[in-house]
C-alpha cells in the first residue's frame, strides 16, 4: 500500500513539473514577446514590442483597463527611465532617455543589457548598422555608433567679399 502511495504521489509531481519545464522563456505572465527592436537616435533608444497576450485576458484588458499589462512590459525590459509611447494588445513602443552613453560631437555607446525574458528576435539599429539577435535574454557588450544632431554642427558659413 505505501507502494502505491509513493507511485502516485511520483506521478502526480510528475504532472506538475512537465509542464513547468515546457513553459515557453519568452513568456511572461500572459505575454508571449514575439520580437523587440531598438532604434537609437542620439542617446535615445526608441523601444518596439510585438507579443502576443492570452485570449482570456482580452475581455478584462477592456473592462479594467492596461495597467497591468504596461507593468509585466516594464519588468520584461527592464530600463530604467522608460517611458511608454503606444500600447494595444499586440505592440507597444516605449523610449528610454540617456540608453546610451554620449562622448561628445555625434558618438555614442549603447552598453549591455539585461531582458527579464528570452526574447526570440532582437533587433538593435543604428544609422550605421543592424544587428539582430535570436532567442536571447541579453545585448551583449554594447554597440558604438555615430548620431549627428544637424542643429550641433550647423555654422554659418563666411561671405566671401566680392570684388569689383
Amino acid at each position: 500500500m505505501r507502494a502505491q502511495a509513493i507511485a502516485m504521489l511520483a506521478i502526480f509531481l510528475l504532472g506538475i513539473v512537465t509542464p513547468a519545464m515546457g513553459a515557453n522563456e519568452e513568456r511572461y505572465g500572459y505575454i508571449t514577446v514575439q520580437d523587440v527592436t531598438v532604434q537609437l537616435r542620439n542617446d535615445t533608444a526608441l523601444i518596439n514590442v510585438n507579443y502576443t497576450v492570452d485570449e482570456g485576458t482580452r475581455i478584462i484588458f477592456f473592462l479594467l483597463g492596461k495597467q497591468d499589462l504596461k507593468n509585466k512590459l516594464y519588468r520584461i525590459l527592464n530600463y530604467d527611465g522608460a517611458q511608454m509611447r503606444r500600447i494595444d494588445l499586440q505592440s507597444a513602443e516605449f523610449s528610454v532617455n540617456a540608453a546610451a552613453y554620449s562622448y561628445g560631437k555625434g558618438i555614442f555607446w549603447y552598453p549591455a543589457h539585461q531582458f527579464n525574458i528570452v526574447i526570440p528576435s532582437l533587433t538593435i539599429q543604428s544609422r550605421q548598422v543592424t544587428r539582430t539577435y535570436l532567442m536571447t535574454s541579453t545585448f551583449p557588450n554594447g554597440m558604438g555608433y555615430f548620431d549627428v544632431n544637424p542643429e550641433q554642427f550647423t555654422q554659418q558659413i563666411p561671405q566671401i567679399p566680392e570684388t569689383t
